[in-house]
């Protein structure tokens, strides 16, 4: 149920901040917020992560279809655990990349507006996304990877899960 509620929560509001970025700017508008440190900038991202790959929208709506029917997966074979960190990284990740295929089915474009001017712009469902696997590798990597080492004694039962 986390993983559901927490997917819908960064979806919901990944769409809100892009509905008011939209309502309220012309595309490639910017406004600083901390002069050359922050700006909210809108932006019509046709392609991924620093704008690679631009215009290859049958591409990225495929690869996102992947990568939800994987977090899914995942989310079900994960469903009984009791680390919240786990979850939660599912659900960023589901919430995050529904937010941004939403985008793509919908305009044929990524709307990004955080915009930090050293990095490229972003939005709420990069953040969940980044957040997200950040979360499930660290389980993956520390938290798994310590309880294979214990084995099935108590401690397994209690902390692994």
């Amino acid at each position: 149920m986390l993983i559901i509620l927490g997917a819908l929560f960064v979806f919901v509001l990944d769409q809100l901040t892009k509905l008011a970025i939209q309502i309220n700017f012309v595309p490639n508008q910017s406004i600083p917020i901390i002069p050359q440190i922050f700006h909210l900038t809108y932006v019509q991202n046709p392609g991924a992560a620093f704008g690679i790959l631009a215009y290859k929208t049958n591409f990225f709506i495929i690869v996102t279809i992947i990568i939800i029917a994987v977090v899914v997966y995942c989310s079900i074979k994960f469903r009984h655990t009791a680390n919240t960190m786990l979850r939660l990284g599912l659900a960023f990740q589901l919430g995050g990349a529904l937010g941004n295929f939403v985008d793509r089915i919908r305009f044929g474009y990524v709307i990004d507006f955080f915009d930090f001017r050293v990095f490229p712009v972003f939005n709420i469902a990069d953040i969940a996304i980044v957040i997200g696997v950040s979360l499930f590798a660290y389980y993956l990597l520390f938290v798994e990877g310590q309880c294979r080492r214990r084995g099935s004694d108590a401690e397994f039962s209690v902390s692994c899960l």
